[in-house]
């Protein structure tokens, strides 16, 4: 199993987030969003009573052929494995 985590952030900025962290999994740059665009994660949100573009927090469990398997919107970090390890232990 892999795991590899995608933000907008600067790959100077994710390394100091993983050195904080000790995440243990690589982080991939989406500086212009066409990821999170592909994903149907990036668009207009409200913030603190606002409307501003931005990202969404989301986890995609994709299998080893490429196939999405899982996929969870406005998930907290605290409940992503959880959430992924439910699909995996039904899977086996």
């Amino acid at each position: 199993m892999a795991v590899a985590g995608v933000s907008r952030d600067a790959p100077a900025t994710q390394k100091k987030f993983d050195d904080k962290n000790q995440l243990g999994f690589p982080l991939l740059s989406d500086p212009d969003h066409g990821v999170a665009e592909k994903y149907g994660v990036w668009g207009e949100k409200t913030m603190y009573g606002k409307k501003v573009e931005g990202i969404t927090r989301s986890s995609f469990l994709i299998d080893e052929e490429g196939r999405l398997i899982g996929a969870w919107y406005k998930i907290s970090p605290e409940d992503t494995v959880p959430k992924a390890l439910e699909v995996l232990e039904g899977k086996r």
